[in-house]
């Protein structure tokens, strides 16, 4: 080994294949331990919460499940490790969680320079504006001078700064760490508007002491791609957290559901539905798993759109349209490669 170390430190690349050594049994170490440390936020409705006995719920939350169903066959052996925005990518960094699905965005910066790798999207989301109905505004353009409430260490806080700058208007930042204590200070009425992507405002919004009397101005500033992530240097474990979510979203083009997966997977002549449900093709052996993979994830966990329409769409509290995140052939952008 020492031979092997000091050749690629002659060649210049010791850094990179160490880290894939270092790295290259995310898989093996999470079945060997029988859990999935999954990173979630501290608490936000239709993405991650915990209710009072401790059960977890939400679309990232399902996505983390997902993983565990592919990964150890039951999508229940999950350690959920609750992060706000400062702690999450280093928490994924020094190996506390195995893979990181918190309403993270994928940017240039930190698919660059963190050594982490963003395995796909599970929300495509952008940012927003929530004010008081009280304060008569219908528009972002109408907020100089606002006090905004803000989460620190999300890219809320750069996409802030240049739509004011952008639109010649000047705010005060009123900075927290954690959802529910921007959500707070907004209630409290120590900020005129709160600021996140739009998916958390209208999240955020049902925790609010009188939820009608606020609304989300229609204003979208940026892009949030949000995703699961992973660290570098582990091809195996970032192919299987990809097609995990992959899974999902094939499934729901395929008509693949929690209630008919057993009935497809029996009766089904589609070559597309059974190369999904392992019946033919490379089935799990590309990603070093079982063959019956998608079919647990399907079966314990839901395709995309159920796991949408549940945690944030018609089915929830929520109620946001599909948007962006309907299919590309129902007239959105959510998308998988073919499993084949």
């Amino acid at each position: 080994m020492k031979k092997i170390t000091w050749a690629l430190v002659a060649a210049g690349v010791t850094c990179v294949l160490a880290a894939g050594f270092a790295q290259a049994s995310t898989k093996e170490e999470v079945q060997k331990r029988g859990v999935f440390k999954c990173g979630v936020s501290t608490g936000l409705p239709g993405f991650s919460i915990a209710d009072e006995k401790g059960a977890w719920a939400g679309i990232d939350v399902d996505v983390c499940k997902a993983i565990a169903a592919a990964t150890l066959g039951d999508a229940t052996k999950i350690k959920y490790v609750p992060l706000n925005a400062k702690e999450r990518f280093t928490a994924l960094q020094s190996g506390e969680i195995d893979a990181l699905v918190r309403g993270t965005t994928w940017t240039l910066t930190r698919d660059s320079s963190l050594g982490l790798n963003f395995t796909g999207v599970n929300y495509y989301d952008g940012q927003g504006f929530m004010v008081s109905k009280k304060l008569g505004v219908k528009s972002a353009l109408e907020l100089n001078g606002a006090a905004i409430c803000i989460q620190s260490g999300t890219t809320s806080e750069l996409n802030l700064a240049d739509y004011f700058k952008e639109n010649n208007m000047e705010y005060k930042a009123v900075v927290f760490d954690t959802h529910d204590a921007t959500a707070a200070a907004f209630d409290n009425g120590r900020c005129d508007v709160l600021t996140s992507d739009q998916s958390q405002l209208y999240g955020l919004r049902t925790h609010l002491k009188n939820p009608e009397g606020a609304i989300v101005l229609p204003e979208v500033i940026s892009k949030e791609p949000l995703g699961p992530v992973v660290r570098q240097g582990d091809d195996a474990w970032f192919n299987i957290v990809k097609w995990s979510l992959n899974a999902m979203i094939e499934a729901e083009e395929l008509g693949i559901t929690q209630a008919n997966v057993d009935e497809m997977k029996a009766n089904s002549k589609s070559p597309s539905v059974q190369r999904l449900l392992g019946l033919e093709g490379i089935a799990g052996k590309g990603l070093g798993l079982n063959d019956d993979w998608a079919y647990q994830i399907i079966k314990q966990v839901g395709n995309y759109g159920e796991i949408f329409e549940r945690n944030v769409g018609a089915d929830s509290p929520l109620k946001i349209s599909r948007g962006l995140n309907a299919l590309w052939s129902k007239g959105g952008i959510m998308y998988a490669p073919p499993a084949r």
